[in-house]
């Protein structure tokens, strides 16, 4: 697949998990965020296995593979949700929005550090004026808060996602990521239900008084949201590594921004926008798009 087809991939994949924050904020005003969770994984991962069984692409994993699959269960599907809901429950959207900002730093550290893959000068730059430009975008909506423990969550919840990220990208060599999103989930939503069994007791019930638009939420949040949005972005990680892909994870926070517009009537201003080219400019440049037109510009002037 052409790189740019990857990187369109990306940024939808983008756009589906910023419009989907809103509606987990919602969702957990209803039902507490471990017992919703679970169902909403549940929900993608029979999503995910209906469009890989129409596609064809339906297998058992090898034994090996199964090693990846569980541990890439507990970190992408089990800890970041838990973590990520249980922050989302407990601080600010600009907290949370601003932390999981840091996700593309935080990828290109423990992927120097584990895997040996140095980023370009270029793309250090890019990473940064990205991380500038989610800053910039958070700060104008309200600054940040005093550090809470929802905080915290939500780091550990990028943290954790991260660490994911460089298991499926080896995983991918044998596995298609889309598959291993599958089973990840089938795995990871029985144990986040035994979670919340223990953490939430007798929230199920929960379910039984939500209005009717928390349902259309929650299957487009489960269907959209968590089985579209992860296959796309876990099969993007496999072609291009977890450096560029997590780069787009900027992007995030440019949908949320417009989501949050569209939907809940926040308002854009000037400082947004600013913010916004930062993020866009630092996409094409860690995403290594701008060195790729270079070189194949510098190759075409030589012939």
């Amino acid at each position: 697949m052409k790189m740019w087809k990857i990187y369109a991939l990306l940024t939808t994949a983008m756009a589906i998990w910023g419009f989907n924050l809103p509606l987990l904020k919602y969702m957990v005003t209803y039902v507490d965020p471990v017992t919703m969770t679970s169902f909403r994984i549940l929900l993608a991962a029979v999503s995910v296995f209906i469009i890989l069984q129409a596609f064809k692409l339906m297998r058992l994993p090898t034994k090996n593979e199964w090693k990846f699959i569980i541990l890439g269960s507990l970190l992408n599907v089990v800890c970041h949700h838990y973590f990520l809901n249980m922050g989302i429950a407990r601080t600010t959207g600009s907290n949370a929005g601003l932390i999981l900002g840091t996700g593309p730093v935080l990828t290109v550290i423990l992927v120097s550090l584990i895997m040996r893959n140095y980023p370009t000068k270029m793309q250090w730059i890019g990473f940064l004026l990205g991380l500038i430009g989610v800053s910039s975008v958070i700060l104008a909506g309200g600054g940040l808060g005093g550090l809470a423990l929802g905080d915290i969550f939500v780091f550990l919840a990028i943290l954790t996602q991260v660490l994911s990220f460089l298991i499926i990208a080896k995983a991918a060599k044998t596995i298609d990521p889309r598959l291993l999103t599958a089973y990840m989930m089938l795995i990871g939503s029985p144990i986040l239900f035994i979670i919340s069994l223990i953490q939430e007791p007798g929230e199920i019930h929960a379910f039984a008084t939500v209005p009717p638009l928390f349902w259309l939420a929650f299957f487009a949040s489960g269907i959209i949201g968590t089985a579209v949005g992860h296959m796309l972005y876990n099969y993007s990680v496999g072609k291009v590594g977890p450096s560029k892909a997590a780069i787009f994870i900027n992007f995030n926070t440019m949908f949320s921004l417009l989501g949050s517009a569209l939907f809940l009537g926040e308002i854009i201003t000037s400082r947004h926008l600013i913010g916004l080219i930062f993020i866009i400019t630092g996409v094409i440049l860690g995403s290594g798009a701008a060195e790729d037109l270079w070189k194949k510009r510098k190759m075409r002037s030589e012939n």
